[in-house]
């Protein structure tokens, strides 16, 4: 477990702008994810709890051991903490062989341990038949889990992963996270992961910390952010919502229920408790909790007219974009029966509308 309160400014320069992180997260046992776009903080989070950067505040706890305490002047080295770091790039070297990289990072075991240790590894991850190859001989998949059995051949405290999955074709992305639920089975050993994937985060994620602009603007299951995003920018930065500017018309507590204003049309909605007739907010959905229909006559309840401008067409479903940035998806069979439609309504069920501000 990491315990992590952590404040690092960069001064502003020339031509480079000022960056300040000031990230306070507590992680629990299994994978935990920092998601956020580039430049929000996360490699340089990853970086301070191994010891590669010296916060100017704060404390930095790894399985109760302080690693970094600036009140005390405490500031272990990399090597003293025990954290086994992925980086983006591999970082094997290359003038070693698959073997001697993992030799090397277990230099400190006794001499029959570490070769115990290195077969061990080599077996464990699907290495044996290239142990004898340097980095540029083997692929980007035989890479990545290299470096990952010499991040965990000196049982780590905690394995930091910086965007394992950078890069990787599909096939590669299924293998590695094979790799990281081994870890978290097999060794036990907590994984804190770095990614601005989405898909990462579900796959992976048990807990997730969502960095913006180098603060930790949500923090939760993968699911429970999914369903309420914290505010506007997070729901933004998730990039997988419709957002839609309504106006509350009516709220009814007894019925639980409540009237959006979206133009000149009307939504139900449930209950929204904080909130009061009149205030402008944002309703909040994502495209697969929509249905887009034929439009037959006037629209019912919960339906908006909409002009379709554009139709994605993928292999399991279809993504249909229509004016005022709704998207709605649907399976992709459906959509072929309708693609002559021409005129169209969405219908929005009353339970999956979420309201922001």
């Amino acid at each position: 477990m990491i315990q992590a309160r952590i404040l690092k400014r960069y001064a502003p320069g020339p031509e480079s702008a000022g960056f300040t992180l000031d990230v306070d997260l507590t992680t629990s046992a299994g994978v935990a994810v920092l998601f956020g776009p580039s430049g929000s903080g996360k490699t340089l989070t990853l970086d301070c709890i191994a010891g590669f950067v010296r916060p100017e505040e704060g404390r930095i706890l790894a399985d109760q051991q302080i690693l970094f305490d600036a009140a005390s002047g405490v500031h272990l080295s990399p090597q003293a903490r025990h954290c086994g770091y992925v980086f983006q790039n591999y970082a094997l070297f290359p003038h070693m062989t698959v073997r001697e990289n993992l030799a090397f990072a277990g230099e400190r075991l006794p001499r029959l341990e570490r070769h115990r240790k290195v077969n061990e590894m080599l077996e464990r991850f699907r290495l044996s038949e290239v142990a004898g190859r340097r980095p540029h001989q083997i692929s980007g998949g035989q890479k990545q889990r290299c470096s990952i059995a010499r991040a965990l051949i000196g049982s780590p405290r905690i394995v930091l992963l910086d965007e394992p999955g950078r890069g990787l074709d599909a096939p590669l992305r299924a293998e590695l996270y094979d790799v990281v639920r081994q870890i978290r089975a097999e060794f036990g050993t907590p994984v804190l992961l770095v990614t601005h994937d989405l898909d990462e985060c579900f796959e992976l994620g048990e807990q997730m910390f969502i960095l913006q602009d180098g603060q930790v603007a949500q923090t939760g299951s993968p699911a429970a952010i999914l369903d309420k995003p914290a505010g506007l920018g997070v729901a933004r930065l998730l990039g997988i919502y419709n957002l839609l500017p309504v106006e509350i018309a009516a709220l009814d507590p007894g019925r639980n229920t409540s009237q959006l204003r979206v133009g000149e049309q009307m939504l139900a909605g449930p209950y929204l408790p904080g909130h009061l007739i009149g205030d402008r907010v944002w309703a909040c959905c994502r495209p697969g909790q929509l249905d887009a229909l034929p439009r037959n006559g006037r629209p019912k309840p919960n339906q908006l007219e909409a002009t379709l401008q554009r139709a994605v067409d993928k292999p399991g479903a279809a993504r249909l974009e229509f004016e005022g940035g709704i998207a709605v998806e649907m399976p992709r069979q459906r959509f072929l029966e309708l693609r002559d439609t021409t005129e169209w309504v969405i219908e929005f069920p009353p339970t999956v509308l979420r309201v922001i501000g």
